[in-house]
């Protein structure tokens, strides 16, 4: 595979005294993939960007785009990158079309150039119809459309997207995923930095989790989820039998009885449940039991022994829903980076 980002061994201090915000980070990102690169806040991501798009110099390590170092070579890195920024930076004293010809001047694309590309991106952008439109007056969707087709003017090799669908609604969300799969067919190489685990799960082909600085794991989406221990939950939801007496001592003896049987199924690495008590008191005081099977196992073999702990155990227990999730990224997220507030 070409390699269009290469990481090796860097490191970022900001401080001589401070732990580094980046430590030893290594990675590659090969041409037209998409890449997302994912942690908390503080992790590193964004001075790692910062390192790659030439604006922050690195303490040790080399960087390259496509071959070019961004320290040594800053300017030429510069040409094969753009940088669509998490907050949208737009000139406002001009027309969306004014912005994309602005750029490609700045990039040194002559006039007839710049006016043929700034037609190609409003019409990739569905931005045709908005040309002329002042930059105040769009929409976030629209703005921040304009802001990629902006980056796009002058054919970069690598694009680097920071949060870019943060706030936008659906229609907007989709729209750019999909200009982001033809852009990533065309040859462009795309480095995604999110939050949001559902978006790099389905957009990129790869993805690194990084935390404090380090790498913690680089894969596919599908291996990384494949590869977590007691990923598959069986979800078993249960309707509680009502306790003639109005107590709830009866309904905490199934609760039990039921957690100790299906932990002792083969196959089973871990098993949670949560109680919700009768919305009102009553006759029937039902309350309900949600119980979260984790294994590693092919669900579908564990499934039966489920559904008959449930029937043997259950004391009068009405099942009312089974369910299987697979593991997600997030659930991969959260293992190697911990639940803890940033």
């Amino acid at each position: 595979m070409n390699h269009a980002v290469t990481v090796t061994e860097l490191v970022k201090r900001y401080h001589p005294q401070a732990p580094p915000a980046v430590d030893g980070l290594t990675f590659t990102v090969g041409q037209g993939e998409v890449f997302g690169l994912l942690g908390p806040n503080g992790a590193g991501k964004s001075t790692t960007v910062g390192v790659l798009t030439t604006r922050i110099l690195p303490t040790s390590g080399r960087c390259l785009v496509h071959g070019a170092d961004v320290v040594a070579r800053p300017a030429e890195a510069k040409r094969l990158l753009a940088v669509v920024p998490q907050r949208q930076n737009l000139d406002r004293s001009l027309d969306v079309r004014q912005n994309l010809l602005f750029h490609g001047r700045y990039h040194g694309l002559g006039r007839v150039e710049r006016v043929r590309r700034a037609d190609e991106l409003l019409a990739l952008m569905g931005l045709t119809d908005l040309a002329g439109r002042r930059v105040e007056r769009l929409s976030g969707g629209q703005a921040q459309r304009v802001v990629i087709a902006r980056a796009l003017v002058h054919r970069p090799e690598v694009l680097f997207l920071d949060e870019p669908f943060t706030g936008l609604d659906p229609q907007s969300r989709l729209f750019l995923h999909e200009r982001i799969r033809e852009l990533s067919g065309q040859g462009v190489t795309v480095v995604l930095t999110t939050h949001d685990m559902d978006e790099a799960e389905t957009l990129s082909d790869r993805v690194g989790i990084v935390d404090h600085g380090r790498l913690l794991a680089l894969d596919t989406p599908h291996a990384l989820t494949g590869a977590l221990p007691g990923g598959t939950t069986i979800t078993a939801q249960v309707r509680l039998a009502p306790d003639p007496a109005g107590h709830d001592g009866r309904a905490a003896e199934v609760v039990a009885a039921l957690s100790a049987a299906l932990a002792e199924l083969p196959g089973v690495d871990g098993i949670e449940h949560d109680t919700v008590p009768p919305a009102e008191p009553g006759a029937e005081r039902r309350g309900r039991c949600g119980f979260r099977v984790r294994t590693g196992k092919d669900p579908s073999v564990l499934l039966p022994e489920v559904l008959r702990a449930v029937a043997e155990r259950g004391a009068g227990a009405e099942l009312t829903d089974l369910s299987v999730a697979r593991p997600s990224l997030q659930d991969v997220f959260i293992s190697l980076t911990g639940r803890e507030l940033r």
